[in-house]
């Protein structure tokens, strides 16, 4: 089967082209395929999008991330640029009419895709409100609002190659029925509102948006917003390149109309077995927040797909990683991964690694966060040519039953967390070191009034300032 996300001239004037090679049904199945952007790379699919850290791979620089790793895609939230009131630096780098401001910015390479959505992701919970015309976001100077306007001249003015579109999400709890209902009609509007903004008719072909959006389908039940997937496939088909889904079990809610578009996944799949759960229905495109999780907890990822010959005839199911705080690798000068070829494993060993973490030295968690993106690498390279061989389902049983179900636990302190990475609950700040200045003072003042010498406090034991350690 072959699709192009290609609409009438009146409805895009980008060119991105997205073909699928090999699927055994339209929905629900797994497939591959090949998303071809002007003058960018090739993805081909299902393959992973690393998530950035404004506009950077957390922990490696970008010339390492162009000599060392395979990485071909980057998604960035806008939140990370947005400053109080003023236009923020993005905005203002000179550029010719060709160029993105976003891509010059953040020194991405010219041929790497770039995907840019509202939020980062994950996203953390914000107090505000969304409202009819904006969402809540979380900037580096704190909360505020994003219009859905300013973030449609943002996608005109920075041109990522693929946009997000806006969505109504809840996060951190379970909306009620009435909510669920305005998540619905208020997506519905932001999506009808951006592709008639950016693609309409009335709009002028050289003020056209090239960037290609991937509309959001909410993590609802299909009854919940049947008509949003209906307007989806029929009144919004051609407007549309690829679809962004919050859940991957969004993906038996797609219409069999829309199942020529790319999808993009923005879940969180808490291990490998997660991740073939939802290639196996039908996502092309997928987050992992579990690999720079494993790499800020100094595990190394240990895994193959398909499962190594003879590993399912093992007593125990293998790990997916390696721990290397442990002292056990203290000596230990073998490559992370046996037989592994990434930078990491090709320069250095376990020895060096446990060195540089118990050292809390940064290097650490980038030669990390390097092999187990080689990892990912070449686990979605398999999986592509399972699923080309017609072997896909076989390979994943047994996958499932040569290794365990989860990463390995956190025994080691990681890199110091970033603020989108902290709770935006009343315990975000973290707690008390020092007393109260007042408090010591009151103390101090209370001890003048008993006999006291220069060296002594009234009781006798000595003090040398003001400011008492709590513990």
């Amino acid at each position: 089967m072959t699709a192009t996300t290609m609409g009438s001239e009146e409805a895009q004037s980008h060119s991105m082209n997205f073909s699928v090679l090999g699927s055994s049904a339209p929905v629900l199945a797994p497939r591959v395929g090949k998303l071809a952007l002007a003058s960018r790379k090739t993805l081909s699919t299902p393959h992973y999008v690393p998530l950035t850290s404004r506009g950077t791979v957390p922990h490696i620089a970008h010339d390492m991330v162009r000599k060392a790793t395979a990485i071909n895609s980057l998604y960035i939230g806008l939140e990370d640029f947005i400053t109080r009131k003023a236009p923020a630096p993005v905005y203002k780098i000179p550029v010719t009419d060709e160029e993105s401001r976003l891509r010059k910015f953040i020194a991405a390479a010219p041929d790497v895709p770039l995907i840019m959505a509202p939020r980062r992701f994950p996203a953390i919970p914000c107090p505000p409100n969304n409202t009819d015309t904006s969402i809540a976001i979380l900037t580096s100077v704190g909360f505020r609002q994003l219009e859905a306007q300013q973030y449609l001249d943002s996608i005109r003015m920075l041109k990522p190659d693929i946009a997000i579109g806006f969505a109504d999400l809840v996060y951190g709890k379970t909306p009620g029925v009435k909510r669920r209902g305005k998540m619905v009609d208020r997506t519905h509007a932001y999506t009808q509102d951006a592709l008639q903004k950016l693609y309409g008719a009335s709009v002028a072909e050289e003020e056209r948006s090239k960037a290609a959006y991937f509309a959001p389908v909410l993590p609802l039940e299909n009854t919940q917003q049947s008509l949003y997937l209906e307007d989806l496939e029929y009144e919004f088909h051609d407007r549309l390149s690829g679809l962004a889904l919050y859940e991957s079990a969004s993906l038996g809610f797609i219409p069999e109309a829309l199942g020529d578009l790319p999808r993009l996944v923005l879940s969180e799949p808490s291990s490998p077995h997660d991740l073939l759960r939802d290639i196996s229905l039908g996502g092309d495109l997928l987050t992992l927040p579990f690999v720079g999780e494993c790499s800020d907890a100094g595990i190394a990822l240990e895994f193959s797909f398909p499962a190594p010959s003879g590993a399912h005839y093992q007593r125990e199911p293998r790990a997916l990683g390696i721990d290397l705080w442990g002292s056990e690798h203290a000596k230990d000068v073998s490559t992370l991964s046996e037989g592994c070829e990434c930078y990491t494993c090709r320069n250095h060993h376990r020895a060096y690694i446990n060195h540089l973490l118990n050292a809390k030295e940064m290097t650490a968690w980038a030669l990390l966060q390097m092999h187990n993106y080689h990892v990912m690498d070449l686990f979605f390279a398999d999986v592509r040519g399972s699923i080309q061989r017609g072997t896909f389902d076989e390979d994943v049983q047994l996958f499932n039953r040569a290794y365990v179900s989860t990463l390995p636990e956190r025994t080691g302190e990681g890199p110091r967390l970033r603020g989108y990475q902290l709770s935006s609950g009343p315990n975000k700040r973290a707690p008390k070191v020092y007393g109260r200045l007042d408090d010591v003072s009151q103390k101090f003042a209370k001890s003048q009034s008993s006999v006291a010498t220069p060296d002594t406090d009234a009781s006798g034991l000595e003090h040398h300032g003001f400011a008492k350690k709590v513990r």
